[in-house]
């Protein structure tokens, strides 16, 4: 075998993982010492996906793009699964219906957005701009809701029926939601860091005593043991994850032998959903964890919730940074007047429209349940972790917890969608007072159906 620079599959990996280790250690640097980025709380993983993304810009670092997007897609399921092997759950008192309404709640946005979408592609289409596609707004919920994927497949789809541009519209509208999510929600969070609503993360010092009950839970296998501890942790988390992918093969093929039109639209949404697998998997691993241990097959807890917290935050550190770099500038170009509407209007629609929701539903850990979903819901899950962390770095709130079992009850919820969005360039009128009704029943059931207290 050739070990030389010649041999690019050896050695290609190595190059960019550690580009990317060199841009979050010089990011990290930037974060302590310059007092300007200090006071303005950006995340260190954004600070470098930003200064990554320049560097690309201006061709100063070559990456390879479908490498940022591999590693933003596996870092996703690969957080969520380690946080979902954690032994303990995380302290709620916010009753048994969290799951549900946090699915409620993506959706509605996705109306919200939706509608504001359609409101400004038809005032344009009927005034200044009667040759736009009138229902161009649609896309602002696949760009900001969704992500680049769905913003891609909608765009694709609507070019095809007469868009031009459409495509290309989308991915805009997913980058500068991506952009809202950092952005906005780092102004935000500096707002209320002024005002005294939430105390700063403190990154740089650590306070209080530290224990061995910091790192070791209770009845765990010993430190002394032949394997490492850290050894164990990756295992289960790389095992559930080998296993997600034979659970979402499995029913591929399934889907593929029912029929074309449903294995597409099954294995879209089941491979870009992986991580909910994933957790679910996870989570059914930690009951068979506890099984055992209760019939006295197993003898010792094999999770250590110190470990997998930090493999999440590995995980989530390289997927921020990896996801921020892979943002396209070009497509940014064409439709300025639409585009810069919708994108600015639904930063901050979409920020009032959680706050006045979030408060009624996350009674209990408001700040957390508003920046993740506010993330999350310009951007991918992946941004909505990254403004959880400035709030809740050790994800002691339900929050986390809120954006996997959230997402997994919306693919239920948000099924109208699909045909929403197929009726929309034929009917866009119709489509904007379908998503009305549908909006007012979603609100109904988040402020009015209460779930049993949970200590």
């Amino acid at each position: 075998m050739d070990y030389s620079a010649a041999n690019t599959r050896l050695w290609d990996m190595v190059i960019q993982f550690g580009t990317i280790a060199g841009i979050i250690l010089f990011a990290n640097i930037l974060r302590r010492k310059v007092p300007f980025i200090k006071k303005s709380l950006m995340p260190t993983a954004v600070l470098g996906g930003f200064l990554l993304l320049l560097l690309r810009a201006a061709d100063i670092i070559r990456i390879d793009m479908q490498f940022l997007e591999m590693i933003t897609y596996h870092g996703i399921a690969l957080g969520f699964i380690a946080l979902s092997l954690r032994a303990q759950n995380n302290k709620s008192q916010a009753g048994n219906l969290a799951g549900p309404k946090s699915g409620a709640l993506i959706v509605s946005t996705y109306l919200v957005q939706g509608m504001l979408g359609l409101i400004i592609s038809l005032l344009l289409a009927y005034t200044v701009m009667p040759g736009l596609f009138k229902a161009a707004g649609v896309l602002l919920p696949m760009g900001y809701g969704q992500g680049p994927g769905q913003a891609n497949n909608v765009g694709t789809a609507y070019q095809n029926l007469g868009f031009a541009g459409g495509r290309s519209f989308g991915l805009s509208i997913a980058a500068a939601g991506y952009l809202s999510a950092c952005v906005v929600g780092v102004i935000y969070i500096n707002i209320l860091h002024r005002k005294g609503k939430i105390k700063a993360t403190n990154h740089d010092e650590v306070s209080g005593s530290v224990t061995v009950d910091t790192f070791q839970d209770s009845n765990e296998v010993p430190i002394s043991e032949s394997v490492d501890r850290l050894s164990v942790q990756a295992g289960l988390v790389l095992l559930v994850y080998f296993l997600t992918y034979l659970v979402c093969y499995g029913i591929s093929e399934l889907m593929n032998m029912l029929g074309a039109g449903i294995a597409n639209t099954v294995n879209t949404l089941l491979w870009g959903f992986n991580f909910i697998v994933g957790s679910i998997i996870a989570m059914l691993l930690k009951l068979l964890f506890k099984g055992l241990r209760k019939v006295k097959v197993m003898h010792r807890q094999y999770q250590n919730n110190y470990l997998l917290s930090r493999i999440s935050g590995l995980a989530f550190d390289v997927m921020i940074i990896a996801g921020v770099a892979s943002i396209n500038i070009s497509d940014l170009e064409g439709l300025w007047v639409p585009f810069l509407l919708m994108a600015v209007l639904g930063a901050f629609v979409t920020l009032f429209y959680l706050q006045w929701v979030s408060r009624k539903i996350y009674k209990d850990y408001f700040y957390a349940g508003l920046l993740s979903m506010y993330g999350m819901m310009t951007g991918t899950i992946s941004s909505g972790v990254l403004l959880l962390r400035e709030v809740d770095p050790h994800f002691d709130t339900p929050a986390a917890n809120n954006l996997v079992t959230g997402t997994s009850v919306a693919v239920v919820f948000g099924a109208p969608m699909l045909v929403l969005i197929g009726v929309a360039p034929d009917q866009p009128i119709l489509t904007f007072g379908l998503m009305a009704v549908y909006f007012a029943l979603l609100l109904l059931f988040m402020l009015k159906v209460k779930g049993k207290k949970v200590k």
